[in-house]
This record gives C-alpha cells, structure tokens and sequence, in this order.
C-alpha cells in the first residue's frame, strides 16, 4: 500500500549543518541582541533544530565595546558575584565592565539566555565575542548578518 509517511527528523552531531556568523554589535542594544544570537546559537532558526543537539551556528560577535543599554542601566544596572569567602558579595555596573573587560557584558547575557546543562555549557563555546573591528576566524569564512 503506497501512502504518505511523515517522519519527524532529528538532527545529531553528523547532520548537524552548522554555519560561521559574523555579528557587529556596534550600537545594538545588549539584551535585543543578546537574545537573537542565543537563538542562533541554539539552532532555533533551523527546521531540523533538535532541542538536546547542538545544532545551532557558530557566532562571532565583533564592536563589544560599541554596545548600549537602554534607560539609565548603565549605571543602574547591578553584576553581583561571590568571592567566596565570608563578606566576599562583590557589585559591579555595566559601565565598570565596559572599561575593563567589554566582552564580558555580551558574554553574561548570552549565557543566561541558554540552557543551564552540559548543553548548555558547550553551546557557550560556539560564542566568540571580541572588541574592534577584527577577528581571528577569518579561514571559516563568516557570513554577516544584520539583526
């Protein structure tokens, strides 16, 4: 008997078609930004995106220091970490991090945008964020996308 069969596909680590992004954040806002690289990252725009599959591309994020926030967040705006030791709770703004280390802002908020597992974990080293106009990728041969 000759009748339609759907069959829902699945990708693995094999068919995965994984593809080099190049991203220019220059006066991007950082969580509008943030939240369409982390779901490029993960490979939702895909139609064979498989949710426990690294199937997502590999994104290159180039003018961290160019980003902005909206509002008053630069100054309102709190990192908080723990230095682990008693009375060890560190504060810090977006505009510390932005002079010290502007990659970082980008980083911690695409992190907390996907999963908080081992895939979660090694979809993070899909990410390379850098300052300037340069970047050492340019053998894959990225393609630029405009958000």
């Amino acid at each position: 008997m000759d009748t339609l069969s759907y069959k829902t596909v699945s990708a693995n680590r094999g068919t995965a078609n994984k593809e080099w992004i190049v991203v220019d954040a220059k006066d991007a806002v950082v969580g509008r930004l943030a939240s369409q690289v982390a779901a490029r990252i993960r490979g939702k725009h895909k139609p064979n995106f498989t949710p426990h599959v690294d199937c997502g591309d590999n994104v290159i994020i180039i003018n961290a220091e160019k980003i902005r926030f909206t509002g008053r967040k630069m100054t309102d705006k709190v990192y908080v970490r723990h230095t682990g030791y008693p009375g060890g709770q560190r504060f810090a703004s977006p505009r510390l991090w932005l002079e010290k280390h502007p990659e970082r802002v980008l980083e911690h908020a695409i992190r907390g945008m996907l999963p908080k597992n081992r895939l979660g974990r090694h979809l993070f080293t899909n990410l390379f964020v850098y300052t300037g106009d340069s970047h050492p990728h340019a053998a894959q041969q990225p393609k630029e996308i405009k958000f």
